[in-house]
């Protein structure tokens, strides 16, 4: 397949800025961010996503999407913005008012959701809306967000059974409460963490021995990880390699 040659180059058509929220906001919100971009002719973004609910601010109005459950393309073309807020993996229920998995690979109009939201985003106008909206305390969203940092923060967490243990429960109470608060499966919670890891390594430089990466994030034989790594990313991991050069 002809790889787009933009796709290796696209610090030059676009722009990223990520912000921290207020301290008020930080048990919700995991950053703001905005994207800006140039093109003279239409270009397929690739988005591999982790298991963020966001807010979207753009020209067709504001949005919230749910967690998707796959890459995705979005068609840029001419110029232009998008400010977003990420939610933490598992802080969108009190929000949301029901299952966070009943708008996996969904979108709907932010206003189905919040009230009061800006037409046009900056950090100050979208921060005083979320206030405006702020939710009752949640000990079981609070819980989900800890389990999720849990899995980020520890590496050898490869299986969901695993990860019920590190939790002192069961596999079956781990799945309901990512169904409820997360969206989306540990399963794919793990393995999205997991294969980050892999993309760090690429972003790192330096050669890699696919057998040995594929063993330490606890795959039987490389052809799994590489199955799991093109099914999330659209590529094979050495394809994919190429955009960081």
């Amino acid at each position: 397949m002809t790889r787009d040659e933009r796709e290796l180059a696209w610090r030059r058509h676009q722009r990223h800025e990520f912000l921290e929220p207020s301290p008020d906001l930080a048990a919700f919100v995991a950053r703001y961010w905005a994207v800006e971009w140039t093109y003279d002719r239409p270009y397929r973004q690739l988005i591999v996503p982790y298991p963020n609910v966001q807010l979207s601010f753009h020209e067709s109005g504001p949005q919230v999407h749910g967690v998707s459950s796959g890459h995705v393309f979005q068609e840029l073309d001419g110029t232009g913005r998008v400010f977003g807020v990420a939610f933490h993996p598992g802080a969108f229920r009190p929000f949301l008012g029901a299952p966070v998995q009943s708008i996996t690979d969904r979108s709907l109009p932010a206003a189905d959701v919040f009230t009061g939201l800006p037409a046009r985003a900056d950090v100050e106008s979208v921060e005083a809306a979320l206030r405006a909206n702020l939710p009752e305390p949640d000990p079981r969203a609070r819980h989900a967000v800890e389990v999720v940092d849990l899995v980020i923060a520890q590496p050898h967490v490869t299986r969901v059974d695993v990860l019920a243990r590190e939790l002192g429960t069961t596999v079956r109470s781990v799945q309901r409460l990512f169904t409820e608060h997360v969206g989306i499966s540990p399963k794919w919670v793990i393995r999205r963490y997991r294969l980050r890891e892999v993309t760090e390594r690429m972003a790192a430089g330096g050669r890699i021995d696919w057998a040995a990466l594929a063993a330490d994030l606890g795959y039987a034989d490389q052809s799994h990880f590489v199955r799991d790594f093109t099914a999330m990313f659209g590529e094979t991991p050495t394809r994919y390699a190429q955009r960081y050069g």
